[in-house]
């Protein structure tokens, strides 16, 4: 019978078993070296801030286009009492009147002055042979309304487009459709600045005037002599250069006398000049 004794393991043993250990030593530390080469095996670290990155030069400045300088009106409500220039703008309302306004153009002709003519609608349809000949002569075109209402700041939006739209339909029936109008004026100067945002939104300046000789006012004068000369006197006594002067055309048969005193006097102190194509708001 044999005793059990262990036999002793084998020399190829152990050296399976040494290299196995070896293995796993190695095995740990090229791991170990591996996490810590990979930022995504690491635990996370708080962010370090870094400088700012230099601002790229700043671009060189562009100065915006300059626009056109617009000119305030000086006037009621915003609209314009004044040329804004040394010249006088004679100004006649309320026509164009078939028997006084060839008899202004013949004066105006004459002295070769040009002036401005607001014209009322209806009476625009009526005569457009007038309004043909006014601007022929080079005069300046102002709508003065379809029918002169003295209420008209007071009417509704609607009737307001209406009206001076059709003004200045007639206006151009007459003279060309490509015809500028840059004007408009309130019957009886009674602007708002309602009316004269309307009239603005359809490309007009709105006029008023600095002198009015009140040409169209008769009851306090004696006789047809004593309103001539009266009407001649205002205005010598307020014209200054860069006034508007109101005067009317439509049934005023004197104030074309007064004008043929007028003219000279004017002429040889003033420039007088219609008012610009392009307007007066710049």
């Amino acid at each position: 019978m044999r005793l059990g004794i262990k036999k002793p393991p084998s020399a190829g043993l152990l050296v399976v078993a040494v290299l196995l250990l070896l293995l796993g030593t190695t095995a740990r530390d090229s791991d170990r070296v591996t996490r810590a080469a990979n930022p995504a095996t690491r635990a996370p670290v708080a962010p370090v801030a870094l400088p700012a990155a230099p601002s790229p030069s700043a671009a060189p400045s562009v100065s915006p286009t300059p626009s056109l300088p617009v000119r305030p009106g000086d006037g009621v409500a915003g609209a314009f009492a004044t040329t804004g220039t040394s010249a006088v703008a004679l100004t006649f309302d309320d026509g164009p009147d078939p028997i006084n306004t060839p008899k202004l153009l013949a004066l105006l002709r004459q002295r070769h002055i040009h002036a401005t003519f607001c014209m009322v609608g209806f009476r625009v349809r009526d005569r457009p042979d007038l309004v043909r000949q006014i601007y022929a002569d080079g005069h300046t075109l102002c709508n003065h309304s379809w029918q002169h209402l003295l209420d008209l700041a007071k009417r509704d939006p609607a009737y307001l487009d209406w009206d001076l739209r059709h003004t200045n339909d007639m206006i151009r029936a007459a003279v060309g459709a490509d015809v500028p109008i840059r004007y408009f004026r309130a019957p009886g100067g009674n602007f708002t600045p309602e009316l004269v945002a309307k009239a603005k939104s359809l490309g007009m300046d709105s006029i008023s005037w600095d002198v009015d000789p009140r040409d169209w006012e008769h009851t306090h004068d004696a006789n047809a002599s004593a309103h001539i000369s009266r009407v001649v006197n205002a205005v010598q006594h307020h014209v200054r250069p860069g006034s508007i002067v109101l005067s009317h055309d439509n049934g005023q048969p004197n104030t074309i006398t007064a004008y043929d005193q007028l003219l000279p006097w004017l002429q040889e102190r003033f420039t007088l000049a219609g008012l610009p194509p392009e307007g007066l708001s710049g």
